[in-house]
């Protein structure tokens, strides 16, 4: 999966990732600046799939390869003459259309027929020897779930014992999203070509890409030319952003950071954000909470300054604080409520989290000196709409979110998405499974409050803390795995992170 087991393939994938509608437009030009024709680039990528796919499956000897009516097909239809060349048995089904083929896949089915090979109807048996499948039915530019017979053969695919090469994204998995509106490949490698597409890095891409690889078919130094649109985030870029210390730094040069929430029965919350803020470098971490976890916070914490919130406290924290995070723990009640309508106030940097948000939705109001760290539910909420509509398209949501409450989103999950209103996008590519537990987006809240309070940017903040946040939820899983990982846990590598000179 992307960023925790795979650390070779993770390391070596590019950071830049485009739209694949941007891709799509863009191959005439890519092609033209090589001084080759759309049909070459398609024996590259042929080349390329077959290559990966021999190399991961040596001793597979025959090749079932499924084709659609379309250039995916063409790839298909180009990997099956080289399987086919080496001495392989393949067998070749195609799904027919009522259009005629692309001419570059056209040109590959024809080379495909001029070399001796079948293709069979998409309804054919297939044959009881398949030890390897290579998925070539529908492309990047698929926006719905397959229709008949694409869904019947991607079932079949998904039952049968063999391993599945998917040529550059999955058949069924939206190349922009991530989503998955119906039937879709389960693959256990894809590469893809050219650039990298969101919906291979985030969406419900994880349960279904396999281990990823790219491949861009000798463009990388065209796409360097091209302007940046979405960057992929790893524990490579955090030096980007942290920097070692000047030896005589003293703790007010690392920021004054207040938290607040924890209502009662919720101090867990607040204590995992305030000590994770304090792990990532802040250099005075100030809580106001419920009265009831103020000595047990304490206790457990004594680096922490704790104290009862109420007006009073409030009004002077606010005064002290360079920075504000509201969130976790804070309930919907009016204690929680009357907080935030105090902390509204005031123009300093703040990241919203939890109930925060959820209050925030009640009564939308935009800024632009704020970080927001939704879950999908809570972005429905602020956006109105329902938690399928942001899974559907987490970087439409994402920029949604931006547009109407300012500032700087984080929309949490696998592969979660930074933006700011000025159009900046990041994927973090990083985290895994484990991470779907309690109190991780509380751990989340505390290290990016924590970057904030150290004078980072808020688009900046937020990138390095997910990458942070998840880069360290991946080393614990290397130790111990995942099931029954806690947010706590992190907590000791967070760190490691925060000193990449030292993350080696």
């Amino acid at each position: 999966m992307t960023g925790h087991s795979e650390k070779a393939y993770a390391d070596s994938l590019p950071h830049s990732v485009w739209p694949a509608d941007w891709i799509r437009r863009s191959e005439p030009a890519a092609a033209a600046s090589l001084g080759i024709s759309l049909y070459d680039l398609m024996q590259r990528a042929g080349q390329a799939a077959y290559a990966l796919a021999r190399n991961a499956y040596p001793s597979r000897d025959h090749w079932l390869v499924l084709c659609g009516h379309g250039n995916n097909g063409g790839d298909g239809y180009v990997v099956a003459r080289l399987a086919k060349a080496a001495g392989l048995q393949v067998t070749l089904i195609a799904c027919e259309g009522a259009r005629p083929l692309p001419p570059e896949a056209a040109a590959a089915r024809q080379a495909w027929l001029a070399a001796g090979g079948d293709i069979l109807p998409a309804n054919s048996r297939w044959p009881a020897s398949v030890s390897l499948i290579i998925d070539g039915l529908l492309g990047t530019g698929l926006g719905s779930a397959p229709r008949a017979p694409y869904d019947a053969l991607i079932e079949a695919a998904n039952r049968h014992s063999a391993p599945v090469v998917a040529l550059d994204i999955p058949s069924g998995l939206l190349a922009e999203s991530g989503a998955v509106p119906g039937a879709v490949v389960r693959a256990a490698h894809t590469v893809t070509f050219i650039g990298l597409k969101p919906g291979l890095l985030t969406g419900q891409a994880r349960d279904w890409v396999g281990q990823l690889h790219q491949n861009a078919l000798g463009l990388s130094g065209w796409l360097a030319k091209q302007p940046e649109q979405i960057q992929r985030l790893t524990a490579e870029a955090l030096p980007r952003w942290l920097h070692p210390r000047r030896p005589c730094a003293h703790k007010g040069e690392h920021g004054r950071l207040l938290l607040v929430g924890g209502d009662r029965g919720f101090g867990g919350a607040i204590r995992m954000a305030a000590e994770a803020a304090l792990r990532s470098g802040a250099g005075l971490v100030r809580v106001l909470t419920h009265i009831e976890h103020v000595a047990p916070l304490l206790a457990a914490r004594p680096e922490l300054m704790a104290q009862a919130l109420d007006e009073a406290t409030l009004r002077q924290a606010m005064q002290w604080a360079d920075v504000l995070v509201i969130g976790p723990g804070l309930g919907q009640a009016e204690w929680g409520k009357n907080a935030l309508n105090m902390l509204q106030t005031s123009d300093k940097p703040a990241l919203w989290d939890a109930d925060a948000l959820n209050l925030l939705a009640l009564n939308p109001e935009k800024r632009q000196n704020r970080v927001m760290t939704p879950h999908p539910g809570e972005a429905a909420r602020l956006l109105s709409c329902s938690t399928a509509d942001i899974e559907s398209d987490r970087l439409l949501a994402v920029r949604k979110l931006t547009a109407r409450y300012g500032g700087v989103a984080v929309l949490k999950g696998a592969g979660t998405l930074i933006a700011d209103e000025q159009g900046q996008m990041a994927i973090a590519d990083v985290g895994n499974a484990g991470m779907a537990s309690g109190g991780m987006g509380d751990v989340l809240s505390g290290i990016i409050g924590g970057l904030l309070a150290q004078k980072l940017p808020l688009y900046d903040a937020a990138c390095a803390g997910c990458v942070v946040h998840g880069a360290a939820g991946d080393r614990v899983a290397e130790r111990q795995g995942t099931r029954g990982m806690l947010a706590t846990d992190l907590l000791p590598d967070i760190l490691h992170f925060v000193n990449p000179e030292w993350a080696k």
